[in-house]
């Protein structure tokens, strides 16, 4: 289990220290390829700052994790690692930080570089709040149309994470769940007994 970014538009927070703007902006990426385009991204948008600092930590599994920072002509070890045991501390994967700094004119020194950066990713993390993804079942379940919409609705209303659903001769929704015993009897209720699921794989899921 870890944490991650809700779905939707990048988070960007800025802070000042010592007349320098630091502008942190986070978001949601797929793997390292993802996280190249967020930076160059960044750097268009802000093509007359000095120093666009970086860092990312992605792969649901931990076999296809990758961490990666860079300080971007910054002192060694000032901005991106910072940045990056942010991200750890918060049990982050999935995300792609980038600060922009605007010098101000006065030197911060290396222990002030360290905490502005990891200050101003700190700042855009609490703004943006967090959703935890697990490693669940899934599990299908075929239901008629007619009842389809109040079946879904019943289990969405229970917690019950609704990650597919198709529309054929019947229609397919596929859940995920920590306990499959539990979703089961819960599926019972909803349906009256007529449900019946089926084992069909596992998947990282927002919960």
């Amino acid at each position: 289990m870890f944490f991650t970014l809700p779905a939707g538009p990048d988070f960007v927070v800025e802070t000042e220290v010592k007349h320098s703007r630091f502008i942190a902006a986070l978001r949601r990426v797929d793997g390292p390829v993802a996280a190249q385009t967020f930076l160059d991204e960044q750097r268009r948008r802000y093509p007359d700052a000095r120093h666009h600092c970086w860092a990312y930590i992605t792969g649901d599994e931990p076999s296809e994790r990758a961490e990666r920072s860079g300080d971007d002509g910054e002192p060694g070890g000032t901005a991106g690692i910072p940045m990056l045991q942010v991200l750890r501390a918060r049990d982050l994967v999935g995300v792609a930080v980038v600060v922009t700094r605007y010098f101000g004119g006065i030197k911060l020194g290396a222990g002030g570089l360290v905490r502005a950066y990891s200050g101003a990713v700190a700042a855009v993390v609490d703004e943006a709040g967090m959703v935890r993804r697990e490693r669940l079942e899934l599990l299908t379940l075929e239901v008629g149309h007619d009842s389809a919409g109040r079946v879904e609705a019943d289990l969405r209303g229970r917690g019950v994470p609704v990650v597919g659903t198709s529309y054929d001769a019947v229609v397919t929704l596929t859940l995920a769940t920590r306990d499959p015993v539990e979703l089961g009897a819960l599926v019972a209720e909803v349906t009256a007994g007529a449900g019946e699921l089926v084992a069909a794989g596992v998947r990282w899921v927002d919960v």
